[in-house]
Parts: C-alpha cells; structure tokens; sequence
C-alpha cells in the first residue's frame, strides 16, 4: 500500500470481499480490504495506478469505474457482494 498508493496502514487489515476480474484478465481476482486507520505519506511507486483521490463515497467524480462504485454501495449501503468485479 505504501508503495502504490502512499498508505501506511496503522492495525490490521479486514478482508471485506473477493472479486473475480476474469472478464478483462484470465485468472484474475481483486481482493477488497477494509483499512480503519492509515496515514498517507508520498508513494515510492509510479507503477500500476495512474492516479488517486480521496473523495466522500457519496460525491464521486463522474468518471469512477462502475465496479469501484458497486463496491463502495456495498460496503457503505450494506448491499450484498457480487462475486464478479
């Protein structure tokens, strides 16, 4: 986390849901985790992820993925997980 994205998470990670990503890559599965304390410091990383944003589940830039959605609407409006990404 610190790498990619600049988070040192403070406590222990929750698995809150796994996700398979087959449709876009053979074998592929995204692991969801539920993190209640962290610090943001600057990532050593400019690998995978183009870019990050902290923004309020509940006014997200236009342009956030569907399935990045569909996961915060479960883990904030208890609805149940899908299994596909």
């Amino acid at each position: 986390m610190r790498e990619e994205a600049g988070v040192i998470i403070e406590g222990r990670p929750v698995l809150v849901s796994v996700h398979s990503n087959e449709r876009f890559f053979r074998g592929d599965h995204v692991l969801v985790y539920r993190i209640d304390r962290f610090t943001l410091t600057d990532r050593s990383s400019r690998g995978e992820i183009a870019e990050i944003g902290w923004f309020d589940p509940r006014a997200l830039p236009d342009d956030t993925h569907r399935a990045t959605r569909d996961r915060l609407v479960e883990i904030f409006g208890d609805a149940e997980s899908a299994t596909s990404w």
